[in-house]
């Protein structure tokens, strides 16, 4: 295995740190106001929490990537909210 460097100045080279970079711009960093080293680690800490087990994916048929098809969900039981992100996203999830 050898290590190959990204060339500069070209987005489409790595397109899948590109895309989570973008987004975690669009949908997190560009609404807060960071107060500090320790809360510039936490923000980006709790998002990719949230994209990799809650926000649904377009090429996942919009489930989230840690939806497990053989979970069978109730949907007679009530629904929480939790916030995350400081408070900037809201995440739904049935009772258990």
């Amino acid at each position: 295995m050898r290590v190959i460097k990204t060339p500069v100045r070209s987005p489409r080279a790595n397109a899948f740190a590109e895309r989570f970079v973008g987004t975690l711009r669009r949908e997190c960093l560009d609404h807060l106001l960071i107060h500090g080293e320790r809360h510039l680690r936490k923000v980006p800490t709790e998002y990719e929490r949230h994209f990799n087990h809650h926000r649904p994916h377009q090429g996942r048929s919009l489930r989230p990537p840690s939806h497990d098809p053989s979970k069978v969900i109730d949907m007679t039981s009530r629904i929480h909210r939790r916030r995350t992100v400081t408070g900037l996203i809201n995440e739904y999830h049935r009772a258990a």
